[in-house]
């Protein structure tokens, strides 16, 4: 009978285990409880937007670069007026807020040109030299970086006593006279803004491959016989691009001052190109009487500057687990 009953029964929900009962051992069907999958460790990507998004500050920050962005993409669509159209009979009209009409929003300048869609055009011009300045500064700077750290020796002497003496210089005054021997133009200008912030992208390269080729992975490619450019571009330079990224996303903002610095001088962007700071430049004379003219130029290169510098903390608190938010 005990054998008929132990055949009725229905097959365990659980695994079976032994159990000692008076007359030995037998097997007894003891449901255990299922233990709970584990979720799913989220995707790198998710990962980076949590905790880059616990910054409040850095969303904002993103966002207004974002809009500001699609402002300088879509430009010829957004933009009310073409940025060199001249209306003779509206010169130096007030905003909107200041007793001006809707046909120009943000008031004209001096010449009746419209300050609100040279504004526009000028983000495209402004984020355009910060985009091309940090894109050549980090390539060449990542070409530098690890000749320096690897090659060592002569090598590593003659890059580094370079950068000394481009920090050396402050840096305002190198782009004057780098724009000086080349002559002043927007090419230009991206050329002497990018000679100036390059030692930063060198030295940070350069410090965070000599701090990677202690470890052991490093020594295990070497052992392994990987080549040298291999070794440099595809083990070393995954590692080194957290803190190369944080200091791209703020040399863009850095980039854009030293940019308008020099239109303000006369030195960058030459009329009648919209750049911020040329704009900041053409109506330093009519701070009094027409403030708009000015205002909304510095106005601009604020806000741009501050949002990108709030998005770039938000990298650095994102992309070192040490500085992340509790």
């Amino acid at each position: 009978m005990a054998e008929e009953n132990a055949i009725d029964d229905p097959i365990p929900a659980g695994p079976e285990r032994l159990v000692l009962s008076d007359s030995g051992l037998s097997l007894s069907a003891v449901t255990v409880a299922q233990a709970e999958p584990v979720g799913e460790e989220p995707s790198p990507l998710r990962a980076f937007w949590s905790a880059f998004s616990e910054n409040r500050g850095a969303v904002l920050g993103l966002a207004i670069v974002v809009f500001i962005a699609l402002l300088a993409v879509f430009a010829p669509w957004v933009a009310p007026h073409s940025p060199t159209e001249q209306f003779r009979q509206s010169v130096l009209l007030p905003p909107v807020w200041a007793g001006g009409n809707w046909s120009f929003p943000f008031g004209t300048d001096a010449v009746g040109r419209d300050v609100l869609s040279r504004l526009i055009y000028g983000a495209r011009i402004s984020l355009g030299i910060g985009l091309s300045v940090m894109v050549v500064s980090v390539a060449v700077g990542i070409v530098l970086g690890l000749a320096a750290a690897f090659l060592r020796g002569a090598v590593e002497v003659v890059v580094m006593r370079i950068m000394d003496v481009v920090v050396a210089i402050p840096s305002l005054v190198l782009a004057i006279l780098v724009v000086a021997v080349l002559g002043p133009s927007l090419v230009n200008t991206i050329v002497a803004v990018t000679v100036v912030y390059l030692p930063r992208y060198v030295r940070l390269v350069r410090a965070a491959a000599i701090a990677e080729l202690s470890k052991e992975y490093v020594v295990a490619a070497q052992v392994a016989g990987v080549g040298k450019l291999r070794l440099m571009f595809v083990t070393v330079l995954p590692n080194c691009l957290a803190p190369l990224i944080v200091q791209a996303a703020l040399g863009i903002s850095d980039a854009i001052l030293e940019a308008a610095a020099l239109g303000f001088l006369g030195l960058g962007a030459q009329p009648p190109t919209p750049e911020w700071g040329a704009m900041l430049a053409d109506a330093r004379e009519f701070i009094r009487s027409a403030p708009w003219i000015v205002t909304l130029p510095g106005l601009a290169i604020l806000v741009t500057v501050v949002a990108i510098n709030l998005m770039g903390d938000g990298l650095r608190d994102a992309l070192d687990p040490k500085l992340r938010r509790s």
